[in-house]
């Protein structure tokens, strides 16, 4: 697997950005890690992401851009490399550029391929040797009780288990993993687990440019699985104080420590969801076999195809399948989302209620259920091996082609 290149992208054309970040998230070894759309906040990304490749969008003001995020380009050029998109050839524009720093300028229109090579080429440059950076797999319920968070929290347990994962270190026996409740109000990852946070991730949204190892340490629990819990805040105030930035902060924190962060993240598409989205390798949607399940469904994942979220990282996952009283036939709902169900959980009510008021996994409370084999599957599917991970990132890149040569052929950008 291609090492991972983290970018933050400086944009303020509102019309541009579906379509620039659909073709980032094609590209294999590409994470966007923060999106500004104000350039005089870019010193506070830089601080608080870390990050290889700074993408600069500088139209439809490119001298009036390059005056604000020229400062903060010089300030960081020897950590993070500015790469420079625009349609203005002006001279003078190109020399201030590159005495800030800039690497790179990609003259619009552009062959589809060169943004690709430009940003792993200069992100390989300052990425060194440093640790490959862990994939965010988050899990968005299209209703309430169809059991996102039992998802969340028995496939992070279930990952924990694993032996042999895509991009594995050879010295290292399992992964580390950690389960994020990103439901800052009304969250029960700690409660499916039973973990009793002493901290939250309230603590680390304190100071998210300041985020250590011995932070994580301290704010994680550490369940007897393997798995590393943080909870939401504990209180609906704290809660109410959060910004998405500060837990895109948290999640690109994390990411630099675990192989695999699961985030359970609540159906709304606000600055928080949307900050998330960036950063996520794999978005698992819940849906149960009813009306209103379905609809949700559909209008989410409508609305991640339009903000430029790759509909291709979407798996659908089929809670308490098999349930014929009243329910929807699978096939009825796969041809009204028009895609195919990638999962489907056995419906074992007994057994998921059960784990739920024990506070358990079905590792240990049910570990020869169906419903825990189901979440297994799940796992092994996500986790991969090297080969498979390539196959299907190199499948993404390709089906990316024509939107991104589409962004960068016309006048307008």
């Amino acid at each position: 697997m291609k090492r991972t290149i983290r970018v933050i992208v400086v944009n303020t054309d509102a019309e541009v950005a579906p379509e620039l970040r659909a073709a980032l998230l094609a590209i294999e070894g590409i994470k966007i890690v923060a999106e500004v759309d104000e350039p005089a906040l870019l010193p506070n990304a830089i601080a608080q992401f870390p990050a290889e490749v700074l993408l600069l969008h500088l139209d439809p003001n490119p001298q009036a851009m390059m005056e604000i995020v020229a400062p903060a380009i010089e300030a960081h050029r020897d950590r993070i490399a500015a790469v420079a998109m625009t349609e203005d050839r002006d001279a003078e524009l190109v020399m201030k550029a590159m005495r800030a720093g800039m690497r790179e300028f990609l003259w619009k229109p552009f062959p589809p391929e060169q943004l690709g090579e430009t940003l792993l080429r200069v992100g390989k440059d300052v990425a060194g040797t440093r640790k490959q950076v862990g994939r965010i797999l988050t899990v968005i319920g299209a209703s309430g009780g169809v059991g996102a968070t039992q998802l969340a929290t028995n496939l992070a347990v279930e990952l924990a288990q694993l032996e042999q994962w895509a991009g594995a270190p050879r010295e290292q026996v399992r992964p580390r993993v950690a389960v994020v409740d990103l439901d800052l109000r009304f969250g029960q990852v700690a409660t499916h687990l039973d973990a009793q946070p002493t901290y939250t991730i309230a603590e680390l949204c304190d100071t998210p440019e300041a985020i250590d190892p011995q932070m994580l340490e301290r704010a994680m629990v550490h369940h007897e699985t393997g798995v590393h819990v943080l909870a939401r805040p504990a209180d609906l105030a704290t809660a109410e104080q959060i910004h998405g930035s500060q837990c895109a902060s948290v999640l690109s924190a994390i990411a630099e420590h675990y192989d695999f962060i699961v985030a359970d993240v609540p159906a709304r598409f606000d600055s928080a969801s949307r900050a998330v989205f960036d950063m996520t390798d794999t978005y698992l949607l819940v849906v149960q076999l009813v009306v209103p399940s379905v609809r949700n469904a559909d209008r989410i994942l409508h609305e991640l195809a339009s903000a430029g979220y790759a509909p291709e990282r979407v798996k659908l996952v089929c809670s308490r399948s098999g349930r014929d009283v009243g329910f929807l036939e699978p096939a009825d709902v796969e041809a009204t989302l028009n895609r195919k169900i990638d999962f489907h959980l056995p419906d074992e009510w007994k057994t998921s209620v059960t784990a739920v008021n024990m506070g358990a996994p079905l590792l240990t409370s049910a570990p020869k259920s169906k419903l825990r084999q189901a979440y297994q599957h799940i796992a092994v599917t996500l986790a991969g091996t090297t080969d498979e991970a390539e196959d299907q990132n190199s499948g993404n890149g390709s089906r990316s082609r024509k939107g991104l040569f589409s962004l960068f052929s016309g006048s307008k950008a």
